[in-house]
């Protein structure tokens, strides 16, 4: 059900990708990206993104990359986004768990979301309950379009043993 991630994938999931950052309630992305810039963005630049594939429809994806180089460069990050047809049914689990699975075979020691809008708290939920813990706030991070300014927190685990 999870596979690395096609352009023909990515088309498919275009409508819920572009629905979430027309919402602009959990990713600080331009609102107005085309579909190619967020290929480059989602797809290309990182190390892997992978798409969560049921009956042939693609109901979510996620991104991996480096979070920083050099003596940061043990540390990954990842991105995640599910169909609003999807949500509710762990699909957002079993591609964090996958992710976790994807960092440790490429290497990485830990895994950090460096911007969780703090109104996303069904997100900060499921991330804590997979034992990531928020390390830091950052004030009035967010422009959220209904409640205005509102935190976002750094949230990080560490997966070697």
């Amino acid at each position: 059900m999870i596979r690395e991630i096609t352009r023909d994938d990515f088309e498919s999931f275009w409508p819920t990708f572009s629905e979430v950052i027309q919402a602009q309630e959990t990713y600080a992305f331009d609102s107005n990206m085309s579909m190619e810039q967020a290929f480059l963005l989602w797809c290309e630049t990182p190390l892997k993104a992978f798409a969560y594939v049921e009956n042939g429809q693609v109901l979510g994806s996620y991104y991996l990359r480096q979070n920083a180089m050099g003596p940061s460069s043990h540390i990954c990050n990842c991105g995640y986004m599910v169909s609003s047809l999807a949500r509710g049914k762990g699909i957002a689990r079993l591609m964090c768990e996958h992710s976790q699975q994807q960092a440790l075979a490429l290497g990485f020691e830990a895994m950090q979301f460096n911007s969780v809008v703090s109104t996303n708290e069904v997100a900060i939920k499921l991330w804590q309950k997979l034992g990531f813990t928020i390390v830091g706030t950052i004030p009035k991070a967010y422009k959220h379009p209904r409640l205005g300014l509102v935190d976002s927190y750094v949230m990080y685990k560490w997966l070697a043993d």
